[in-house]
């Protein structure tokens, strides 16, 4: 699961018993070198299938992390593109990154629940950040996105589809969640990370509620599942006037 080069399971646990920031601080060195990075896979199919709703003017990855999420928004984004944050060890690490030959980059540690800018962007990607918030957080969180786009300005992410009921995968969500909930229940800070509480139809109709119409786009790249669905869709959310 890990690389040599990756975390060892003592600093894994000592960031399991922190809080979320404090925790990324801790795991940032190595994040790269772990599962939890978004493939390159991903965000390459991400960037094909944003190619052809731009160019875009200004992008923001919303929780970027080691900037990975910044690799799709210099290859559809002419002006400017941005790194948010709120963990300092991880945008330590973003800012060493050798970026794409595109548009000029830029971190800002900040908490995307209280974003720092205006309607400065066109464009707000998120690469595997939503775990990180609790269903009835997702109302602002949204809302704050929505605060950062120009009007018919869009929010994207990939969203996996669920593993089916009974499946090996199904039943390692379900353990790790009631893991964490255990976790949280006896153990101070909390660490929020969960991996069963972001479902599509409840963020769809949040992103309705926030000011957005939403769109779905297969990522083929990924395959169908057995009931003929893709197994990696695109939400493309366009903010309303």
């Amino acid at each position: 699961m890990f690389s040599p080069e990756g975390p060892t399971l003592r600093e894994l646990a000592v960031q399991a018993l922190s809080s979320v920031e404090r925790g990324y601080d801790l795991l940032a060195p190595k994040f790269d070198r772990t599962p939890y990075r978004t493939p390159d896979r991903v965000l390459d199919a991400v960037a094909r299938a944003l190619e052809p709703l731009g160019p875009f003017a200004a992008g923001l990855d919303l929780c970027c992390g080691t900037g990975a999420g910044l690799d799709v928004l210099v290859r559809v984004c002419r002006r400017s593109v941005t790194g948010v944050d709120f963990s300092a060890g991880m945008l330590e690490v973003a800012r060493g990154r050798t970026l794409p030959r595109g548009p000029a980059a830029s971190w800002v540690r900040a908490d995307a629940r209280a974003l720092p800018f205006g309607p400065a962007f066109d464009l707000v990607v998120s690469f595997g950040a939503f775990g990180h918030f609790l269903p009835r957080e997702l109302p602002g969180l949204f809302g704050q996105v929505r605060s950062v786009l120009r009007p018919d300005g869009c929010f994207a992410f990939p969203v996996v589809a669920p593993p089916r009921p009974g499946s090996p995968g199904y039943w390692t969500l379900l353990g790790f969640d009631a893991a964490m909930r255990v976790r949280n229940a006896l153990w101070r800070p909390p660490f929020v990370m969960y991996y069963r509480t972001f479902r599509l139809g409840d963020v769809g109709r949040e992103l309705s509620r926030a000011g957005f119409r939403t769109d779905l786009y297969a990522l083929p790249e990924f395959g169908r599942r057995p009931d003929g669905s893709p197994r990696v869709r695109l939400v493309v959310a366009r903010r309303l006037p």
